[in-house]
């Protein structure tokens, strides 16, 4: 029986050791998760033309963007969608229009690197803007608001 009882004080003594070891050692830090990596954002090109800034964008999941400019000395926006690698000819789409009165201008079909450029004058009206490209689309709807009231009728 002593045999057993030490045996039993022997294994009690070195789980005892065991968990205050594991008491007293720093907790390891979980090792953070990688962030998946965040699709590069196509850059504008500059196509709707000089004295054109962008004043809004709206990404395409991992296939591109489309931007909104405007040129205030003209009063023309502009849109046009920018893949983000330029390869196979795909369908795509740049579209740019206002609601009252319902104005639309489009460029659609079959391009290897952007659609558009797309003009219109809104001075002084909110736009509603989209891209497209291989059925995934983008935008938003009235935006870009002018401060001016102009005069459409």
């Amino acid at each position: 029986m002593t045999i057993i009882r030490r045996a039993t004080a022997i294994g009690a003594t070195v789980t005892a050791t065991a968990c205050a070891a594991l008491a007293l050692a720093p907790a390891a830090a979980a090792a953070p998760k990688a962030a998946a990596p965040k699709a590069a954002a196509a850059q504008y090109n500059g196509a709707c033309g000089s004295g054109h800034s962008v004043v809004n964008s709206a990404q395409i999941g991992t296939k591109g963007t489309v931007f909104l400019t405007y040129n205030s000395a003209t009063g023309k926006n502009c849109v046009v969608t920018v893949r983000t690698t330029p390869g196979k000819a795909v369908h795509m789409t740049a579209s740019l229009g206002f609601a009252s009165p319902t104005t639309t201008v489009t460029d659609t079909g079959y391009f290897t690197t952007y659609a558009g450029p797309v003009y219109l004058d809104a001075r002084g009206l909110c736009v509603t803007w989209r891209g497209e490209i291989s059925g995934e689309v983008a935008g938003k709807n009235g935006t870009n608001c002018g401060t001016l009231a102009a005069d459409r009728h």
